[in-house]
């Protein structure tokens, strides 16, 4: 199964393809969509969906797993951290598909590092999951955990749909 994770922010959205064979995770794609805080909020929310569809089309992966809001330290972030994801969620669904949310606490723990673990246990954990780390903002780390966290919680989620 081929896994594309979003990390979405309104000045860096990173997103990581990982892909799962034979009880092994292998990295396909990553990268990042920057932004500037200079331009319009609607051209940025414009730039992160081009960018998104283009990822989501090139990768054409079985699922797209999103980061959820947990908290943040002011409204104002929230909101900007809102948009982003609104967009990010708008371009999974017209790409043709239904994203998979996971809050950062899920996605630390399934890692395999603590609730409260930094960017950098977080990216230390990926790099031993998929034997390397691209380059590029500590965004794309937490998109490449964000599709690790779907690959090991697909099957619940499989199995709930199930039983509905």
């Amino acid at each position: 199964m081929l896994v594309l994770g979003i990390d979405p922010g309104p000045a860096v959205t990173g997103f990581g393809a990982v892909e799962k064979r034979r009880g092994r995770l292998y990295l396909v794609d990553a990268g990042f969509i920057r932004t500037s805080s200079k331009d319009p909020m609607a051209h940025r929310l414009a730039a992160i969906y081009d960018g998104l569809e283009r990822a989501i089309t090139e990768v054409r992966p079985d699922a797209v797993a999103i980061e959820s809001i947990f908290k943040h330290k002011s409204a104002e972030s929230a909101l900007r951290l809102g948009h982003a994801r609104g967009v990010a969620l708008l371009a999974a669904t017209r790409c043709g598909y239904e994203p998979a949310e996971y809050n950062p606490m899920t996605i630390k723990r399934t890692v395999g590092a603590h609730g409260r673990a930094d960017k950098k246990a977080v990216a230390r954990m990926v790099g031993m999951l998929l034997g390397s780390l691209p380059d590029g903002p500590a965004d794309v780390t937490d998109a490449l955990a964000i599709a690790i966290t779907h690959h090991h919680h697909a099957r619940v989620l499989a199995a709930r749909s199930i039983a509905r």
